[in-house]
């Protein structure tokens, strides 16, 4: 099979606008991602729906797609850039284009759930651990997510799942393994176009999470484990903690 990842990137970031054009580390947020996945997957692009995004992939050397302004989601992004890119490739991976230290090691996790001819959408998770703390555990912009004895999704929530009712609070990550999703999905082609013509669900609007939509209409997503912390940038904070952890990293 071939795998291509699409990056979506778009300007007007209600959170933090010009996010894919921030600075980290001496280049842009959006470099650091594209550098990340080239290599590792057969291809890759950015699908953005402005022109200096566009301008500055092409001046790194990366290859990029204008996609409309008017997209809801960045998997319908990603459908539309797929379908003038895409020819020839099995599987599309959707890499956020807010996470400039995703490792090949993921990737790999995800394009291994692909082994299996029956899996049509796939995503990763990362276990909580007890020095992360309630905090982290409680953080409504870190979905958790719930899976079945195959490592299928049965639900995500920004909600802390399951409810352990019978511990404190304190000691609720001592005593269950709650996973943290992380924001990387690979569709097989045919099913990345059905699910974009989906209209949005009931517990999607309630939650905020577009795979909800996916569950609800019955397709499943395959969970493969990461153990790699990443930082996603949502805001200008999260930019500067991005920052201090590239330093880090560079002091290794």
């Amino acid at each position: 099979m071939k795998f291509i990842g699409i990056i979506p990137a778009r300007y007007a970031s209600t959170r933090f606008p010009a996010k894919p054009l921030a600075m980290l580390g001496g280049k842009t947020v959006i470099e650091r991602v594209y550098k990340q996945v080239e290599g590792v997957l057969d291809d890759v692009c950015v699908a953005t729906d402005d022109e200096r995004i566009l301008n500055a992939v092409h001046v790194f050397g990366g290859k990029a797609v204008m996609t409309s302004v008017n997209h809801k989601s960045g998997t319908d992004r990603v459908q539309e850039a797929f379908t003038k890119v895409g020819a020839g490739f099995d599987v599309v991976v959707n890499i956020q284009g807010d996470e400039p230290f995703i490792q090949a090691q993921q990737l790999e996790a995800i394009r291994t759930c692909f082994d299996d001819e029956s899996v049509d959408i796939a995503t990763l998770v990362k276990p909580f651990v007890p020095e992360d703390g309630f905090a982290a555990l409680e953080n409504a912009n870190s979905p958790k997510v719930v899976v079945n004895k195959k490592m299928e999704a049965l639900y995500f929530s920004r909600s802390i799942i399951p409810f352990t009712r019978s511990k404190d609070k304190e000691e609720w990550l001592k005593g269950h393994t709650y996973y943290k999703h992380i924001g990387l999905y690979a569709y097989r082609a045919k099913v990345l176009k059905a699910i974009t013509s989906l209209p949005q669900s009931s517990l999607e609007l309630a939650e905020s999470l577009e795979q909800l939509r996916w569950l609800e209409n019955g397709y499943k997503i395959k969970v493969g484990i990461s153990h790699i912390e990443t930082i996603g940038i949502d805001t200008p904070k999260d930019l500067q903690k991005a920052e201090q952890f590239l330093q880090n990293q560079l002091k290794k």
